[in-house]
């Protein structure tokens, strides 16, 4: 069964008893800035539950490691396990290692969300809701611009093999679809890996072509500020270029404050965390929980900046 929880129903959430619980961890990579926040969300909301102990390993990327992981948390007996899926592809294959050990997967979507037996669930936000808010704000700010005659600009992607790339890629396709939006052309798409170093090497490469652009859209934060980066470097004015993204991290909006970004996401690392944790334990109770929990995005551009600070 699917479900959407507002800010109170996290709260409630929050409320899960816990009894001497042993969790183990698994995520995809600790150098990540957002995915730290996520790993924060969690550590914080278990030391903060009498009785429960949280083990947390990194996968560096690799998902034969992040295999024998869940298998090692399985062998040493845990009542439940968290995975943020190295490749959202290889959800079978998590299922399959975690066997009966109740299991939740956390903010990257595998590929077999819709066939979790009941001992497994997963904990994030719908992503269809993320490229669509970003995009269409800036599809507004092009058109507030003056520019509906005819828009032009780039794709960043993530990694290919997450889900939420493609599917933030997806969401920017539907919306340029939509007829108020149609007059934005993409020129270019590559993926940037998630990447602020290999953004700024992307949108590089892309300047040096000479061809004029209005717009930006980068799957998350990291790679729209490495755009950024690169466009002010070459001595670009960023008023003449909307730029959108995705997570409403804080170095997101500092970009924002400083004029430089002009859309972006609020998907709540923490409370991704938090919730995983508590669902993590309800599993290992026992108790029936929403296959799907999804903790909503919200979008932020300058004028609501100031609710998101110190969030992510």
């Amino acid at each position: 069964m699917k479900k959407t929880y507002m800010a109170a129903g996290l709260i409630a959430l929050m409320g899960t008893s816990a009894m001497a619980q042993e969790i183990g961890a698994t995520i995809s990579r600790f150098d990540d800035n957002w995915l730290t926040v996520m790993r924060n969300g969690m550590t914080e909301h278990a030391a903060s539950l009498d009785g429960v102990n949280l083990q947390m390993e990194d996968a560096t990327d690799d998902l034969a490691k992040q295999i024998d992981q869940v298998r090692n948390f399985v062998a040493s007996g845990v009542d439940a396990i968290i995975v943020n899926i190295v490749d959202t592809s290889a959800g079978a294959a998590i299922t399959e290692a975690a066997g009966d050990t109740p299991l939740v997967f956390v903010n990257r979507e595998p590929d077999n969300v819709n066939e979790l037996p009941p001992t497994q669930a997963f904990v994030a936000s719908n992503e269809i809701e993320s490229g669509t808010l970003s995009a269409f704000q800036v599809c507004n700010n092009l058109r507030a611009e003056g520019k509906a005659g005819g828009a032009t600009g780039y794709l960043m992607n993530g990694q290919l093999s997450n889900q939420a790339a493609v599917q933030r890629s997806k969401d920017v396709y539907d919306v340029i679809g939509m007829d108020m939006c149609n007059f934005m052309t993409i020129i270019d798409e590559q993926t940037a890996n998630w990447s602020r170093d290999e953004a700024q090497d992307l949108m590089t490469n892309w300047m040096s072509s000479g061809e004029p652009f209005d717009f930006v859209l980068a799957n998350n934060d990291e790679m729209a500020i490495g755009a950024i980066q690169a466009m002010k470097a070459a001595g670009m004015d960023m008023a003449d270029v909307q730029v959108g993204g995705v997570d409403a991290s804080q170095d997101a909006l500092v970009a924002m404050q400083a004029g430089d970004y002009d859309v972006t996401v609020f998907q709540d690392a923490f409370g991704q965390g938090a919730g995983s944790v508590n669902t993590a334990i309800a599993l290992a109770n026992g108790e029936t929980v929403d296959q799907k929990v999804y903790i909503p995005f919200k979008l932020v551009t300058p004028e609501n900046m100031d609710e998101f600070l110190d969030k992510n």
